[in-house]
Parts: structure tokens; sequence; C-alpha cells
């Protein structure tokens, strides 16, 4: 049972926040985008198009971590958009390794991990029956 709690905190965390972010990229040209934090500067790698097609995935990814739990239609998919984030997120780090910004790397590594858990703990320790 607390396990179960754990994961639907967890999930509703990194969905609400994935939703959020992915409709903020989507909201905001890329340059305002950029301008939010000094963290952000990974877009200027990508042309406009590229980062709208980044915020599209996420905010579909954190909608997939939300819907099908929360409207009990195909709550199988949560571990799937979970493993579909980690992934995403694993490119993410991948580009945050290229242009050597180690800190912000640290915290993608740490989203990897969360998904992951998700997907293990959604799979294996508690899944949706």
């Amino acid at each position: 049972m607390a396990m179960n709690t754990v994961l639907w905190v967890l999930t509703a965390f990194l969905g609400t926040a994935f939703t959020i972010g992915g409709a903020t990229m989507l909201v905001l040209s890329k340059e305002r985008y950029r301008n939010l934090h000094e963290t952000q500067q990974w877009v200027d790698d990508f042309t406009a198009g590229q980062v709208k097609v980044i915020a599209t995935i996420k905010l579909l990814g954190g909608l997939g971590l939300l819907l099908p739990a929360i409207g009990d239609v195909a709550p199988g998919l949560v571990p799937v958009a979970a493993c579909g984030l980690a992934l995403f997120m694993a490119g993410a780090g991948t580009t945050r390794f290229r242009r050597n910004e180690l800190q912000s790397l640290v915290g993608d590594l740490v989203f990897i991990g969360l998904f992951a858990f998700v997907a293990w703990g959604r799979f294996e320790l508690e899944p949706f029956v």
C-alpha cells in the first residue's frame, strides 16, 4: 500500500511538471524560452521547429503519465510513458553532456532514475490491475 502511494505521488509530480513544462515550451517562442533561465540555453542547438517537437513530446509524455491512471482508461500505459520519458531524458542528458553542462546533466540523470523507478514500480511492484 505504501509503495502504491509513493508511485502515485511521484507520477503525479512528474506528470504535472512535464505537462506544464511542455505546454510552456509550446506557448513561448524559442528566444523567450531560452531567456527564462541560463539552463535553457540548450535550445541554441535546435531550430524553433525542433524545439516545438521536443515540447510536444514532453507534453504528451506528461499527459501519458497522468491521464491513463486518473481516467482509469488503459492505465498500463503509465509505465510505458515513464519508459518513453526516461529515453527522452537520456537525449536531454546527451545534449547536456555534449554542451559540457554538467550541473544540469545531474538533474537529467535524476529524472531518468525517477522515470525508471515509476516504470519498474508500475510494471513489477504495484501494477494497475
